[in-house]
């Protein structure tokens, strides 16, 4: 039986607080009040509830713990080592039209590494976590990244450029690339799931760019504590400070690292 540390808890507990609004609002969508908040990029007012929760309850446990939020400035703190990094509602579109793939994203980096990283889907009630050294779960069980060796048989995650977001241009080199060598190609809208998915073996590699640390932080962890590798398209192993990612089994991973890098050159 997994055990969970005190780093685990407080951002489940958080988690789990969080939760019942969004289902709520979820239940509720066409009454949900929704703003603008850039060319084709949405927040609502469960986006805000939720993010003020988490807050709460992070800032409570670490309170010299710095805070970086999607909906917020960063937050510094006395301990300047230490921060939380959190996506409050990761898949806010897919929300706001009833579209039922979201989840809460949290990870603890220190001393710039991501050290604890938890993806939960409110509506599923799964809690997938992970501990640098400690192994990837999904509640209690331990998860590993899919076996697949066949490019042919692999089922491949990513994300779309769309108004005012990503290079379409990169994006459609990269997809004529990949897309006759794989089984199948899956854009869900929320790249925490995604990577959550990759390392639970329900995906079997992933690629997207133009993401965000809060987008990702938890998820990278997840991967590479469930056997998985996660590199920057260029093979390096920068993939939040480059805002690109390729990850997947050791040889998914290298397989499709090569056909971007050719796609690319």
């Amino acid at each position: 039986m997994a055990i969970k540390s005190a780093l685990i808890t407080i951002m489940e507990k958080a988690a789990r607080k969080a939760a019942p609004r969004l289902r709520r609002d979820f239940n509720e969508i066409e009454a949900l009040q929704v703003s603008r908040k850039g060319v084709a990029d949405f927040v609502s007012n469960a986006d805000h509830a939720a993010e003020a929760t988490i807050r709460e309850i992070l800032t409570h446990a670490r309170p010299d713990w710095g805070l970086l939020m999607e909906e917020s400035s960063e937050t510094r703190h006395a301990d300047q080592q230490a921060r939380w990094i959190v996506d409050p509602l990761d898949g806010t579109s897919n929300f706001i039209h009833g579209l039922p793939h979201f989840a809460i994203s949290i990870a603890a980096e220190v001393q710039g590494e991501v050290v604890a990283g938890l993806v939960y889907q409110p509506l599923t009630d799964e809690s997938f976590w992970a501990e640098k050294g400690k192994g990837a779960w999904l509640q209690d069980r331990r998860l590993r990244v899919s076996a697949r060796r066949d490019l042919l048989d692999t089922l491949i995650a990513t994300g779309i450029p769309f108004a005012g977001h990503g290079d379409s241009e990169k994006f459609n080199k990269i997809m004529a690339a990949v897309a006759p060598e794989v089984a199948g190609i899956r854009r869900f809208g929320a790249a925490s799931l995604d990577l959550a998915w990759l390392a639970a073996g329900r995906f079997d590699g992933y690629f997207e760019a133009d993401l965000q640390p809060w987008d990702v932080a938890a998820g990278i962890l997840l991967v590479r504590e469930a056997g998985g590798f996660v590199t920057d398209y260029r093979g390096g192993d920068k993939p939040i400070e480059r805002a690109e990612i390729v990850a997947g089994n050791d040889q998914i991973h290298s397989k499709l690292h090569k056909l971007l890098a050719g796609a690319l050159r």
